[in-house]
């Protein structure tokens, strides 16, 4: 498996600065997110606080963001972290789609997650909830499955779920229409909290109660101390330093997961900065 120097978690303006600086810096990266970058630079309306863009459309700064990372030849691999583990000197990355990553160095700019846990969402992880319905389907394989879906996206993980688990719930979150499997049952319930002993036993939503073996819970970022166990954090944001590097070594983190203020321009800075951070870590365990 190849190791990448840099694994550069989202494609807002904090991640695609920070891949730009890395490239410049010759290091091989990872970059995990949407190919189309952030939704929230997408439907901004008009930006009138960004140097050298005065006056600009979301939509518009996203494209200029886009055309000048893939002009320094910087690649968006269309996926999206759910762990990422210490093993030393490097990292492992779990993904949606069920790949394996190794990098020297991470950095975070996934954006700030502001939804609460669920109750029993923390007790229960490892202990039937999971954040990735690919990844761990072939373990619930001919048991009761609850999928907790934040937009269409998450309907493709149902449908594999449905390939091993006797029954699949699947709860959308958003309007949109629902395309899934006809063996899914669609409930429009909200999910309210995950219960159990040792482990899942019982989704409870506003209007029921239903035995489970597993709860997936698949919403479009994982909060920080979700994705990355033993990283310090303060609510929904990542500890950081001045330097932009966090309680865990190797680990970096920028843009709003940092904190207020939530600015693209504050985002990008910080994303100079975690990449120039990285590289000096990267060429300190060089020299040792």
């Amino acid at each position: 498996m190849a190791r990448y120097d840099i694994a550069i978690i989202g494609t807002g303006p904090a991640g695609l600065e920070a891949a730009i600086t890395a490239k410049i810096r010759k290091k091989e990266i990872l970059v995990l997110g949407s190919k189309t970058s952030s939704l929230k630079v997408e439907k901004a309306h008009e930006i009138q606080n960004y140097l050298g863009l005065p006056a600009i459309s979301g939509a518009d700064m996203q494209k200029v963001f886009l055309d000048h990372a893939t002009s320094m030849g910087v690649e968006i691999t269309d996926d999206r972290a759910v762990s990422i583990y210490s093993f030393g000197d490097f990292f492992g990355i779990q993904t949606r789609d069920n790949n394996m990553y190794e990098a020297r160095a991470i950095i975070l700019a996934t954006g700030v997650v502001m939804a609460k846990p669920y109750p029993g969402e923390d007790e229960f992880l490892g202990r039937g909830v999971s954040y990735c319905a690919t990844c761990d389907a072939p373990l619930y394989k001919d048991k009761v499955t609850a999928i907790i879906g934040s937009s269409p996206k998450e309907e493709a993980e149902a449908d594999f779920m449905a390939e091993y688990a006797s029954k699949v719930y699947y709860f959308p979150l958003y309007k949109e229409e629902v395309k899934v499997k006809d063996s899914i049952e669609v409930l429009y319930e909200k999910p309210q909290a995950i219960l159990g002993d040792t482990k899942v036993h019982t989704l409870k939503t506003d209007q029921n109660e239903y035995t489970v073996d597993g709860v997936f819970i698949l919403r479009e970022a994982v909060s920080p101390g979700q994705l990355v166990p033993g990283l310090e954090t303060e609510g929904p944001h990542v500890k950081v330093n001045l330097d932009m590097s966090t309680s865990m070594k190797g680990v970096f983190a920028c843009g709003d997961i940092a904190g207020a203020p939530y600015q693209y321009i504050k985002s990008a800075g910080q994303g100079n900065t975690a990449a120039l951070s990285a590289v000096n870590y990267l060429a300190e365990l060089d020299r040792k």
